[in-house]
């Protein structure tokens, strides 16, 4: 087996809460609260949880847009967590992010052949001439006409503007690409479109991908491993299809049982979790699930359970004290 691409290693991103009259710092936002994984060359893992559990703030973290609180983030090899802005940018090049709005991460001032050619202006790479010819290919990569060098972004529909955000960050022929929700804000009939606009480009690039997403009908279709997030911890990391068939947490298992069933036919039964996911500022001790499990027990409420091996199965992992067979 190659060596991971990525390895983060109990990861924390702690936000200062301030508070009264001075703005003095009181609390913390445990946004990322202990999470390791690796991810190996040409892989994808799909990062899965409610919103506000702390996945976008994982990715942002990973690509060093936030400076992590503490853990390592190892990018072959290299511990990325912390280098000063000067020591990451030669590394940039190499990690990028596709992010969730493509209105709000792409200038409106500028026209997208401005655009796409930053990259290379920040890095120093080429003349004017050969910008242009890497800005008009990398359109073509992502299926969008010569012409749209010479035009704005709010004069594109928003999946033509994705596919701009996704030019923008395979530009530099990066090895590892942060998705975060890259689909979510499109519409359904444009949401296949650029899922496998993504997989060819993968193929085609030999890409990593992390997708972060909350739609588990999405990202099964296009990782190749599946981590669940809740309230800034992973609690159950396994391959897509033995995720699916046989899930182990409670959490995955409602998750699973809310995506919508195609078939008329079939019925899903439907598993409703009381209760809202706590604060960040303010978890609950032991399981940080506990409040909203059915199976939570003293245990449960005193005692936060490790990420274990499931028996039998090496690549599947889980943070539960109750015994699911």
């Amino acid at each position: 087996m190659s060596a991971p691409l990525l390895e983060v290693r109990d990861l924390q991103m702690h936000f200062p809460v301030k508070e009264g009259v001075f703005q003095r710092a009181r609390k913390v936002c445990r946004a990322v609260d202990g999470v390791s994984f690796a991810l190996r060359p040409g892989e994808t893992i799909g990062l899965v949880g409610e919103s506000g559990c702390g996945k976008s703030t994982l990715g942002k973290c990973i690509v060093r847009l936030h400076r992590p609180t503490a853990g390592t983030i190892r990018f072959d090899g290299l511990d990325l967590a912390p280098l000063s802005a000067s020591q990451l940018k030669p590394h940039r090049r190499h990690l990028q992010m596709i992010f969730q709005d493509p209105v709000e991460s792409l200038n409106s001032r500028h026209t997208v052949g401005d655009i796409l050619a930053e990259p290379f202006l920040i890095h120093g790479l080429g003349d004017a001439a050969w910008r242009r010819r890497k800005v008009l290919d990398l359109l073509g990569k992502v299926g969008l006409p010569a012409s749209a060098a010479d035009r704005y972004p709010f004069e594109f529909s928003g999946g033509q503007r994705q596919r701009i955000g996704i030019a923008r960050a395979i530009a530099l022929e990066p090895r590892l690409v942060i998705c975060d929700e890259p689909v979510s804000a499109l519409d359904v009939s444009i949401q296949s479109q650029v899922l496998n606009l993504l997989l060819d480009l993968q193929r085609e690039m030999g890409l990593s991908y992390l997708f972060i997403a909350h739609n588990l009908a999405v990202v099964k279709h296009v990782s190749d491993r599946v981590a669940i997030m809740y309230l800034g911890r992973i609690v159950e990391f396994a391959e897509a299809d033995d995720a699916y068939r046989d899930a182990r947490h409670p959490y995955t298992r409602a998750l699973i049982s809310a995506i919508p069933e195609p078939s008329p036919h079939r019925a899903r039964e439907r598993i409703v979790l009381a209760g809202d996911v706590p604060s960040p500022i303010n978890p609950p001790g032991g399981c940080p699930f506990h409040t909203r499990c059915p199976h939570a027990t003293e245990r449960c409420r005193v005692e936060a359970p490790a990420l274990r091996e499931v028996p039998g199965r090496p690549d599947h992992t889980v943070a539960c004290h109750y015994d699911l067979v």
